[in-house]
């Protein structure tokens, strides 16, 4: 007994209700595939992008989009003069702040040389009386033996911290480098002479650490001294 099977491929008959208005309800109906007035849009709908589509479109609208602005948009933007202002108040904050520390580092140079300077005074002060008695010992002719070596490595120290000795007889008298204390006048000299040293002075540079002690020979007969000018007639009229 043979069984009858339906045909698969026998076409299916599919009836579509075109009717515009429902007979039920009476309302009208939306045809498939359109979208109602006023509702929300349907993703594949016809005419509608599909979801697929859409972040197609919002990924590229995104991607489109400068990752910066550069300083001329920026500068076109509304706020561009704010942050033109900004921009020039930190260069300012920044010129001030470099000035500032290399005043305080030419401060701190100075300062530290000072200390140097004022050191090496100090320590040089200390061997002024040393070196007295070196040249009273050299005047005698006792600079000899192992003395001469002390007294010359004693020497070499003032000349190490650029301590240099002045005075010597025949230099003109200069109250900021001699200290006067003895006077007499001879006709051999037109201008205050130290015709005598008692006491060697040192200086270091221009500072003068010790004035030389000296004995001064003054002119038996000094110039006298150049009158003052008086206006002439001519002059004092025109001053009038």
């Amino acid at each position: 007994m043979s069984h009858h099977q339906p045909e698969e491929d026998a076409p299916r008959v599919v009836i579509r209700d075109k009717r515009r208005i429902d007979p039920v309800t009476g309302q009208v109906r939306t045809p498939a595939g359109e979208q109602p007035a006023g509702g929300p849009a349907v993703p594949g709908a016809p005419g509608q992008p599909s979801r697929g589509e859409q972040m197609s479109e919002q990924d590229t609208t995104v991607a489109d989009q400068p990752v910066a602005e550069s300083a001329a948009e920026s500068a076109a933007r509304p706020d561009g003069g704010d942050l033109a202002r900004q921009l020039a108040e930190r260069t300012e904050d920044l010129q001030r702040v470099s000035a500032e520390y290399a005043n305080y580092r030419r401060r701190v140079d100075r300062d530290r040389q000072l200390v140097v300077d004022q050191a090496a005074e100090r320590f040089a002060a200390q061997l002024f009386p040393i070196v007295d008695d070196i040249e009273r010992a050299r005047d005698h002719g006792d600079l000899t033996g192992a003395f001469k070596v002390v007294a010359d490595r004693v020497l070499g120290l003032l000349d190490g911290l650029g301590v240099e000795r002045f005075g010597s007889a025949g230099d003109p008298f200069d109250p900021a480098h001699h200290e006067a204390v003895m006077h007499d006048t001879s006709s051999d000299v037109d201008v205050p002479t130290a015709t005598t040293v008692l006491r060697q002075g040192f200086r270091r540079g221009d500072r003068v650490l010790r004035t030389a002690m000296v004995a001064v020979t003054d002119p038996e007969h000094p110039a006298p001294a150049a009158p003052e000018s008086q206006p002439q007639p001519d002059d004092a009229a025109a001053s009038d």
